[in-house]
């Protein structure tokens, strides 16, 4: 059979409508093991025409539908089956898992990434989002993934860590090279459900050197500290109230930053005085008992209708984002009404001054969930040291009351 036209099409339809009877149309000459056939049927309203990829397999045919007539012309649904199943049935291989083979394009690519860290619970993924949304605009998003060159990624680097954004440029090359070193890895990964594969041989931002990175030793003494926290209760210009609390409880309990500005509701435990996390950044549950200062102080907020005991100014949906805690430090800082330090400074801290209260390094760990490697560890246990923790904290409570008395004695002499 000559391959089909239009016209033949047409008439095929109207052959259909008048006998009642199904009809189908190859497209080309000779047999073989696998054609292109558009499946027209008669139903009550109306005729359908499907294409379909036709193949016979082990004595059985089989089909996959391609898409439907006329919302697929002829020529599209060539093109599809020329690209995606001609070679595919020529080597033998069943149709059934036959998919778009067009190489990722730069936007598939960023976007199956940022699915990917979505899916996994990352709360990187919007970030990662915003960043490679301004990477793909200057690669181009439609240029296939895999012709992108390294020098055009240094192009993009340059200029940015040229205007003395050097931690900015190197998340910029951070996002790129993960989304390329997923999308390696997502080409033979029976789990990813990526419509694409990027055909990638190479990263391409795999030889680009990182940023030093820069250890903090700072940490607060006894004097800053104080200074820091009477400042929060006080402060000296209009700020929103969860934010100053927010890095309160930061200094009291020793937690990271963007799992204190994430507290809900549902992780407070108010009778046990415990905040309790399910998955925190090194993946693991986190259970710590807070200080009893810190208790009264959250048992002092009231969480708004959304749960969050420190909603964002912006939109009170969400809570206050680490980068907003942040801003909100260092803003003070350069007006030089609290301590120089960072919120990280503060965790720090509180490692250095629960040693002086002597609270032991094993448990001060425990207490900041650091990754620790013994077995028990491993597996969760909301109740795992807990009576060790509680014992820690109470040392530091008091350390904390002390001090603060301590400089409110000295400022009033």
């Amino acid at each position: 059979m000559p391959s089909l036209t239009d016209g033949e099409i047409r008439r095929a339809l109207k052959q259909v409508e008048t006998t009642g009877k199904q009809l189908s149309l190859v497209d080309g000459e000779g047999h073989g093991t696998g054609r292109l056939v558009l499946v027209m049927k008669p139903m009550p309203t109306r005729v359908t025409a499907d294409w379909m990829a036709q193949q016979w397999r082990d004595e059985k045919r089989l089909k996959k539908k391609l898409g439907s007539y006329p919302s697929m012309p002829l020529s599209k649904a060539r093109e599809i089956f020329n690209r995606d199943f001609a070679e595919l049935i020529q080597k033998g291989r069943s149709i059934k898992v036959a998919g778009d083979t067009r190489p990722g394009t730069v936007a598939d690519l960023f976007e199956a990434y940022v699915a990917y860290l979505k899916e996994g619970g990352k709360s990187s993924w919007k970030e990662a989002e915003k960043g490679l949304n301004k990477i793909a605009d200057t690669l181009g998003r439609n240029r296939p993934a895999r012709d992108i060159e390294p020098d055009e990624i240094t192009a993009i680097i340059r200029p940015i860590y040229e205007r003395g954004k050097r931690s900015m440029a190197d998340h910029v090359r951070s996002y790129i090279r993960s989304a390329f070193s997923w999308g390696l890895k997502s080409e033979h990964d029976y789990r990813s459900t990526a419509a694409r594969r990027f055909r990638l041989t190479y990263n391409p931002a795999a030889g680009i050197p990182t940023e030093p990175k820069t250890i903090g030793t700072r940490w607060l003494s006894e004097e800053e500290f104080v200074r820091l926290y009477r400042w929060l209760e006080c402060p000296d210009t209009p700020v929103h109230p969860s934010y100053a609390r927010a890095v309160q409880i930061i200094m009291l309990t020793g937690q990271r930053v963007e799992e204190i500005a994430r507290l809900h509701v549902d992780q407070w435990d108010a009778k046990e005085r415990i905040i309790d996390w399910t998955k925190t950044k090194n993946l693991q549950p986190h259970a710590v008992p807070v200080p009893l200062l810190a208790a009264e102080l959250i048992e002092s907020i009231i969480p708004n209708e959304h749960g969050w005991f420190f909603p964002s100014a912006k939109d009170p949906s969400k809570p206050v984002s680490h980068g907003t805690l942040y801003s909100f430090i260092w803003r003070q800082r350069d007006r030089g009404v609290i301590p120089h330090a960072t919120n990280r400074d503060l965790r720090r801290t509180f490692k250095t001054l629960a040693g002086k209260a002597g609270v032991p390094k094993e448990i001060r760990d425990r207490l900041q969930n650091h990754a620790l490697q013994d077995v028990s560890s491993k597996h969760y246990d909301r109740w795992n040291y807990m009576v060790e923790k509680r014992a820690g904290m109470a040392k530091w409570d008091k350390f904390v009351r002390a001090m603060l008395a301590k400089k409110r004695m000295k400022a009033a002499a």
